[in-house]
């Protein structure tokens, strides 16, 4: 008997050997309360304790990776997530297989994008409450030395939690041709890709005009030289559903386009970046029942606000959200045309600008507008005309000015301003335009082996909140600790009972790969952003908890 289980127990080791397994755990619980300015609301107030958490495992044996993903809403998720997310369940799963000759399949869920992410884009982004994985198959191929790349797949999209897929089948189509390689150059990398995006969804009698069939149809040129590089885009979607208020317009339906295009520069100590972005009716979703809803369920592609991404709280009071949706009611809009533009420069140390240290410096300029259009409302339809390069109502503009010094060899020093030109009518849907100011000094002392950093932030609106001061100190020490406190207090607010402090303070602990934070104070209710997508959240007071840690 021994002689004959030796094998294989010979055959289980080896597989233990060459096999590499690998997890991650994210946990984050808060606990809310209601303090002298700001209580949850009546339907929340029974449920208190709320935790959001993530165990992720991967187990990679060869040429196979399995890996699954299990989600915990207990007892509920936290506030403002959506309510499909609840109870405890498989979130993800897999099954893949990857050789060194070009071929890579996958079986279950999977995140995937398509050149920009314009025509398909999903991923996992938790802290918007983001999980819009692809559930079927996808193959991926590269052929001829890498000279053409593919991507094939077909699947449903997760909506909610455990096996709860939209009903609509996703097809997709994308490859990529190495021009540059193909013509032997070594003087530029040049490459052209195409996309193809089919969405099928069974109509329904109450939307009768909505296509069965939906498509997006993608070109792309990528290309770099030397220091240079330009990037073109451009997308068309076939007629599709659009929203009209709070419900899906059962009978106009419209094609969109989308147009990308940038271009920049960039050596030591010199850059500059542009990018130009027009979008007519670029929103897609899987399924045409979730148009437009808050939580960005079911969405397909990746259309976010092309402005710079602020790390100060001041400056995320008034964030642009990105207008791609063509809508006749309670607003006309048909989407947005604008750009953006970052330069950045370093002064040499020895330069009268430059110091002993050198001194680094950044401007970034970003302006969007809707498109300018002709609507017509009648009975039965509505129609809409665009011009392609028009600009019509400005929804948002932004300037900023970002100089960073080293001052010592303990002191490191920012100074940013940021101007904001804000119409919440457009963006927000509410009445009023806000011009805002904003000041930044942003301070890092190291002491010893520790450091200190002070921020201190300061703005100046004409309307809405009106003014606001900030301040945050955090102290890092024992190499493995940091205490930190922080406030906003809007002490401009017309409105005196809303003169409100929003402050946090807490502690982090990291070790390895493992870290725990805890912290207590109010939350500003208003739009969470992160990389250009948003997601609404309220006010609320409270305790959290939250534990990060990779085996």
């Amino acid at each position: 008997m021994k002689k004959k289980l030796l094998p294989i127990f010979m055959i289980l080791g080896q597989g233990l050997l060459y096999a590499q397994f690998n997890g991650s755990l994210e946990s984050t619980n808060q606990y809310y309360v209601d303090d002298s300015k700001i209580k949850l609301a009546e339907n929340e107030a029974n449920e208190r304790f709320r935790s959001n958490s993530y165990l992720t495992l991967t187990y990679k044996y060869k040429q196979f990776t399995v890996g699954a993903q299990l989600e915990s809403y207990e007892p509920k998720a936290l506030l403002n997530y959506s309510p499909k997310f609840e109870g405890v369940n498989l979130g993800t799963y897999f099954v893949n297989y990857n050789n060194d000759k070009g071929l890579d399949v996958t079986l279950g869920h999977f995140y995937e994008q398509f050149g920009s992410g314009l025509a398909l884009r999903t991923w996992e982004d938790r802290q918007l409450g983001i999980a819009n994985s692809l559930v079927g198959a996808r193959v991926k191929l590269s052929l001829a030395d890498n000279l053409i790349n593919i991507k094939a797949l077909y699947g449903k999209q997760r909506i909610g939690m455990g096996f709860d897929f939209s009903k609509t089948n996703i097809a997709g189509l994308d490859t990529e041709f190495q021009l540059a390689k193909a013509l032997g150059s070594e003087a530029f990398d040049s490459n052209l890709g195409f996309s193809f995006v089919n969405k099928h969804q069974t109509k329904e009698v109450a939307f009768i005009n909505a296509p069965a069939d939906v498509n997006i149809y993608g070109v792309r040129w990528n290309n770099e030289y030397k220091d240079f590089y330009l990037n073109a885009e451009y997308l068309y979607k076939t007629k599709d559903a659009i929203k009209m208020a709070a419900e899906v317009d059962p009978i106009n339906v419209f094609s969109g386009n989308a147009m990308n295009l940038a271009l920049g520069y960039s050596k030591k100590g010199f850059g500059f970046s542009g990018t130009l972005r027009r979008l007519e009716n670029f929103n897609i979703y899987s399924d045409r029942n979730e148009i437009g809803n808050q939580y960005n369920e079911a969405l397909l592609n990746y259309t976010p606000a092309l402005t710079k991404q602020f790390d100060y709280s001041l400056a995320n009071v008034y964030v642009y959200q990105s207008q791609p949706q063509l809508t006749f009611f309670p607003q006309r809009k048909a989407g947005e045309i604008g750009s953006q533009f970052d330069l950045y420069y370093q002064f040499k140390k020895g330069t009268a600008l430059g110091g002993k240290y050198g001194t680094d410096i950044a401007f970034n300029f970003a302006n969007w507008y809707g498109l300018k259009a002709k609507y017509r409302v009648y009975e039965d339809y509505n129609t809409v005309e665009t011009k392609t390069f028009a600009l019509g109502e400005r929804y948002y503009s932004d300037f900023n000015v970002d100089i960073r010094k080293r001052l010592s060899s303990t002191w490191n020093t920012a100074l940013v301003y940021i101007y904001q030109d804000y119409n919440t009518d457009r963006i927000q849907e509410t009445e009023g335009q806000v011009f805002a100011s904003t000041a930044v000094w942003d301070n890092i002392f190291k002491i010893n082996k520790n450091s200190l950093k002070v921020e201190v932030q300061h703005q100046w609106a004409d309307s809405s909140y009106k003014n606001w001061a900030a301040g945050l100190v955090e102290f890092n020490f024992l190499k493995n600790w940091s205490v930190f406190t922080s406030d906003m207090y809007n002490y401009g607010n017309d409105d005196a009972e809303k003169q409100l402090h929003y402050y946090t303070f807490g502690a982090v602990f990291r070790k390895n790969s493992t870290r725990i934070q805890g912290s207590y104070g109010r939350q500003r209710g208003g739009l969470l952003c992160v990389g250009g997508v948003c997601r609404m959240v309220p006010e609320n007071t409270g305790f959290t908890l939250g534990i990060n840690t990779t085996f």
